[in-house]
């Protein structure tokens, strides 16, 4: 059989079983007391540079000396939607993770199993195309191939929508266009082997495409949402937790907040240690320049970006992933504890 097809027929398989995964309903009877002490706070997030603060500060000990008393149990994860089935299911209290898979976990339980207590980054998503892919704008997408790092995901979702939206339908719906989910690392590989034409990707795997891949920056998400402004990533609690440990979230958003605008004052050293802890998270180290580019086409903050939270929604909406009926968001937010930390630091409040 041709390597093409079985490719093809591979992806399809995941896809299908993704698919499934998205549209499972999450009982929120799985959602209960037990391991909820406050002496612990297990929190799960990436070694990804939109969650810089929860890399660096839980790393380097900041987080934890915040809290005191209350042991961190930490747990890195590879994708959205495993982080929040994970806090579903009671494994983890909080997580660092984009806005599509929290927004699923929250309508999928019901609007019951999670709350935004902050976020962590807005920006730094970006659509590379292979330099000799013959695209030199959005009328050449007939009969190409592109990859985001997972169905539904945020950029996956991101991607589709920019398609649609230029009248591209994608292959599984009869269109030509056809989009691969594939690990990160992995969207790399694919582009050099001239597998893809291109891919929807967060930072700095876009910056890693143009430099390593003979890629170059098609489009900065940020030229597609009001001032440039939109959310790649949210700290969700898991929502009994957050009604029962007030306190030890506030110690966890207080070591946030100032992590956030140490690193925004901080660049070259924020660079530096964010490096250091990746390489003991993964074996590897990404060279600095990458992360410079990188933090400069995004904002850290803990600001969620609320508006770009609806559209996001409304947009996994209309493709299909959060079923028949028009996602409510009216109590996903409960930023009360975020806002208590700012006022005490005289920071701005969000509204």
């Amino acid at each position: 059989m041709n390597p093409g097809i079985k490719f093809t027929i591979a992806a399809g398989i995941i896809m299908s079983v993704i698919i499934i995964s998205l549209t499972t309903h999450y009982d929120v009877r799985s959602i209960h007391s037990e391991n909820t002490s406050s002496d612990v706070l297990r929190i799960g997030y990436f070694a990804n540079i939109n969650h810089i603060q929860a890399v660096i500060g839980i790393g380097n000990g900041d987080f934890q000396n915040s809290l005191g008393n209350v042991k961190i149990e930490s747990q890195v994860f590879n994708a959205g939607p495993s982080a929040v089935e994970a806090l579903v299911a009671n494994r983890i209290d909080v997580a660092y993770v984009g806005p599509n898979p929290a927004i699923n976990g929250y309508l999928k339980s019901d609007g019951q199993a999670l709350r935004i207590i902050s976020g962590a980054s807005s920006g730094g998503a970006v659509f590379v195309i292979r330099n000799d892919s013959g695209i030199n704008d959005v009328h050449d997408f007939t009969g190409k191939k592109f990859a985001s790092p997972q169905l539904g995901n945020t950029q996956d979702v991101a991607l589709r929508s920019y398609l649609l939206k230029n009248g591209y339908k994608t292959s599984e719906n009869g269109g030509s266009v056809t989009i691969i989910p594939a690990k990160t690392a992995d969207i790399v590989t694919m582009m050099i082997k001239k597998d893809i034409d291109g891919a929807w990707v967060p930072e700095p795997w876009g910056t890693i495409l143009a430099k390593q891949a003979n890629g170059k920056i098609f489009l900065d998400e940020r030229d597609l949402w009001p001032n440039g402004e939109f959310a790649t990533a949210l700290i969700v609690a898991r929502t009994d937790y957050l009604n029962s440990h007030p306190g030890v979230i506030q110690k966890l958003l207080e070591a946030h907040v100032k992590e956030t605008i140490w690193i925004k004052n901080n660049k070259d050293d924020a660079i530096k240690s964010f490096n250091e802890q990746v390489q003991k998270l993964t074996g590897k180290t990404i060279p600095n320049d990458v992360i410079s580019q990188a933090l400069s086409r995004m904002e850290i903050t803990y600001d969620p970006v609320k508006s770009s939270i609806n559209k996001s929604a409304n947009d996994a909406y209309s493709l299909g992933f959060l079923g028949d009926k028009k996602p409510d968001l009216s109590n996903i937010f409960d930023l009360t504890i975020l806002n208590k930390v700012l006022q005490e630091q005289n920071l701005s409040t969000i509204s």
